[in-house]
């Protein structure tokens, strides 16, 4: 099982990041727990390589989701795996989205009900809601 690691980002005047990645599917800023690294450094470093969001912008305010799901195979060559993701929630003031990393080249800020519409998976879809129904984002 890969360990992966990520947050649902808010601003509360520009709403959720949500990452393109590889270049054809939609998801929240998360990637692989690199070996020795704890979940939360490698969630703020994942939205930091996909969003350009620093760090130092990032206020936790907690977990908000573990769960597990088979990968997307979006290339022929993608491998079959089960990863166990962790999310937390963050609160920022950071408005300007420039991913770092190539293979996630784009970043957007949305409302957080229309985020399970563009989300690839059907369980990041069903997690998220499942957030957006504890209120989180009327407080």
């Amino acid at each position: 099982m890969i360990q992966i690691a990520g947050g649902v980002v808010w601003n509360r005047n520009k709403g959720v990041v949500v990452v393109n990645q590889n270049h054809n599917s939609w998801s929240l800023p998360k990637g692989h727990v690199e070996e020795g690294e704890k979940t939360l450094p490698a969630a703020m470093r994942e939205i930091r390589e996909e969003s350009g969001i620093p760090e130092t912008s990032l206020k936790l305010v907690g977990e908000i989701a573990h769960y597990t799901r088979q990968r997307i195979k979006v290339r022929e060559w993608d491998t079959d795996e089960v990863r166990d993701i962790t999310l937390y929630l963050f609160a920022t003031e950071w408005d300007n989205l420039q991913p770092e990393d190539p293979m996630n080249p784009e970043a957007l800020w949305i409302p957080p009900d229309a985020v399970p519409d563009l989300l690839t998976n059907v369980i990041d879809k069903k997690e998220f809601g499942r957030i957006i129904a504890t209120g989180v984002f009327n407080r």
